[in-house]
């Protein structure tokens, strides 16, 4: 049934190059004809806005539900409030991390979400309503164009941004080295990522600026110590020194839960006029790697020490000092 609208007092027939201004129905004192009115256009309007609302309502529901499931995934307790628990303590930068990513991406879903519904409705109600709609395409064409050569820069951290965080290349807590600055992420965002180096300084790094990340701190890690013999020192020996000592360190009950595995000492890995460089090697749980290289450098020094191995050019020095400790 097609009804129209015209104000009071004006034509019911309008001119066939004109369009008839719709307010109230052509006889606003019969129910019918308002029911007639309210069945054609307005109904349509409503209905458009109804389905809308509702299919945002339901996307957003999904994305919610989606997001809330990557930070109580099967890595992180799979829901178990107990077990998530446990975990928390565990590791909490991986769980401080997954929700952070999780919340990031949900709200940049979200939104895109609303816009895009948001513009489909509102097209519909505008061509509904009789509104030509190529001037606001042809508009939109123009100053989308415009924004896009004047912000090209802020688009493209956006869109890195998202993509890293979809990819969950780092997160809070990890330390990462992107060329210009090294340390750690305090904060991680769509357009900015904050970083902390060794001196304390904070970063503010643009995401479309970062072309390469190293991630120093992500699923596991290795604890690397090279150690310099003298050149004469017996190889074999030093090799069981070393060894020993690193699983001295990985029965420390301390840092026995961050290493995994048994350590190794790798073969020579340099050779100069004075020195033998061994090197010893680890792997540990992320971001453990340095605390556990630093305890088997102090056990590495006893058990040379004790075994009278003196390090790289250290030959005179070692004679010295054990004379000087045979006259006290």
């Amino acid at each position: 049934m097609t009804s129209s609208w015209i104000l009071p007092g004006v034509d019911a027939t309008p001119s066939p190059t004109s369009s008839a201004v719709v307010l109230v129905p052509a006889d606003p004192s019969s129910v019918s004809s308002w029911w007639a009115w309210f069945v054609g256009l307005p109904l349509r309007i409503v209905l458009y806005v109804v389905v809308g609302a509702l299919t945002l309502a339901l996307l957003r529901a999904g994305i919610t539900a989606v997001t809330h499931r990557l930070t109580t995934g099967p890595a992180n307790g799979g829901g178990n409030r107990e077990l998530t628990s446990v975990l928390a303590r565990a590791n909490p930068l991986l769980v401080a991390r997954r929700a952070q990513r999780a919340r990031t991406v949900g709200s940049v879903l979200r939104s895109a979400a609303t816009l895009l519904v948001g513009s489909i409705v509102l097209f519909l109600v505008l061509d509904a309503l009789g509104i030509n709609l190529a001037p606001f395409v042809a508009s939109a064409g123009i100053i989308g164009v415009a924004l896009g050569f004047g912000a090209q820069s802020l688009v493209k951290d956006f869109l890195t941004g998202f993509f890293m965080l979809a990819e969950d290349q780092y997160g809070v807590g990890d330390v990462i080295d992107v060329g210009v600055a090294s340390g750690t992420v305090e904060s991680v965002g769509l357009r900015v990522t904050k970083l902390r180096d060794a001196d304390g300084v904070l970063w503010f790094l643009p995401n479309g600026s970062m072309t390469r990340v190293g991630n120093k701190t992500q699923e596991w890690a290795k604890a690397t110590v090279e150690v310099d013999v003298d050149y004469f020192a017996d190889l074999d020996a030093v090799r069981a020194l070393l060894l020993q000592a690193a699983h001295d360190v990985a029965a420390d009950p301390e840092v026995a839960g961050d290493i995994d595995g048994e350590p190794s000492v790798l073969g020579i890995e340099k050779l100069t006029f004075d020195a033998v460089t061994l090197r010893i090697q680890v792997r540990t749980s992320p971001a453990r790697q340095w605390e556990v290289a630093r305890r088997i450098r102090v056990a590495a020094r006893a058990a040379l020490t004790a075994a009278e191995v003196p390090l790289a050019g250290q030959r005179d020095l070692w004679v010295r000092h054990r004379e000087d400790d045979a006259s006290e």
